[in-house]
């Protein structure tokens, strides 16, 4: 497995979700949730890849269960597509059907109300995108 930084990005309407893993690809945290509506969103994506200099970017597909697109699926393409402009690492959608459900479900058994975790469980939801994708990278050795 190539040595180096990976970012994932949940997207969403309102929120987007950001994770970074170490060099070593071991530990997926959290970094930050961007307002998806921001009109300085494309300058807050190129200083979080500037600061990380990632190898790689994930970008979550939150496909339907029988793996049709569902409309947020079509938007998180777009996104996708438009990372792909603004950088130059290569960026590969991620089926994260339920990284949301998961992560939801992580803060709630944690004690954290789901009022105060609204940002929280979108960085939650970019960490669950890339474990997956890690995973997926160490399994194709």
């Amino acid at each position: 497995m190539q040595r180096g930084r990976r970012i994932a990005f949940d997207y969403g309407d309102v929120r987007i979700g950001v994770a970074v893993c170490d060099p070593d690809a071991i530990l997926a945290t959290p970094v930050a949730t961007l307002k998806a509506s921001d009109s300085k969103l494309h300058n807050q994506i190129l200083e979080i890849v500037a600061e990380y200099d990632p190898i790689h970017i994930y970008v979550g597909k939150p496909s339907h269960m029988d793996g049709r697109d569902s409309p947020s699926a079509i938007k998180a393409t777009n996104f996708a597509k438009m990372l792909g402009e603004l950088t130059p690492c290569p960026v590969t959608l991620i089926d994260e059907r339920l990284s949301t459900v998961t992560a939801t479900r992580t803060m709630h058994d944690s004690g954290v109300k789901q009022k105060d975790a609204r940002a929280s469980i979108d960085q939650a939801a970019a960490v669950a995108i890339l474990n997956f994708a890690l995973e997926i990278e160490k399994q194709k050795g």
